[in-house]
């Protein structure tokens, strides 16, 4: 994987060792390497369900997707990519998310 920040990703790894918290991890992992090794363009959410099958990591919810998209956003070459194609994908402007990823298991009641 194209990692950039090793030592975050280690310590991600590292405190997710629970069920839950390993689910997470091993689709940021499977997602990581599809994005290695399938250049263009791509949508994050089709991407994360993939990643999530072939991992067989369960189904994961829409918080685990989120911390998913936090995970790749920080740690992956591709990172920054990725982090505003999912805010865009949610809604959220590149200059309004202030270098932040959107959680989608927040819900806004109008």
């Amino acid at each position: 994987m194209a990692i950039v920040d090793k030592e975050g990703w280690d310590k991600c790894v590292a405190a997710n060792t629970d069920p839950y918290g390993n689910a997470a991890i091993m689709v940021a992992r499977r997602a990581m390497e599809i994005l290695d090794n399938e250049l263009g363009d791509f949508d994050c959410h089709t991407l994360i369900c993939r990643a999530d099958d072939e991992s067989k990591a369960g189904g994961i919810t829409g918080f685990m997707a989120g911390c998913v998209a936090n995970i790749i956003s920080k740690v992956h070459s591709r990172g920054e990519e990725f982090r505003n194609k999912w805010n865009s994908d949610h809604g959220v402007s590149k200059k309004k998310s202030n270098g932040g990823v959107v959680n989608p298991a927040i819900l806004t009641i109008g």
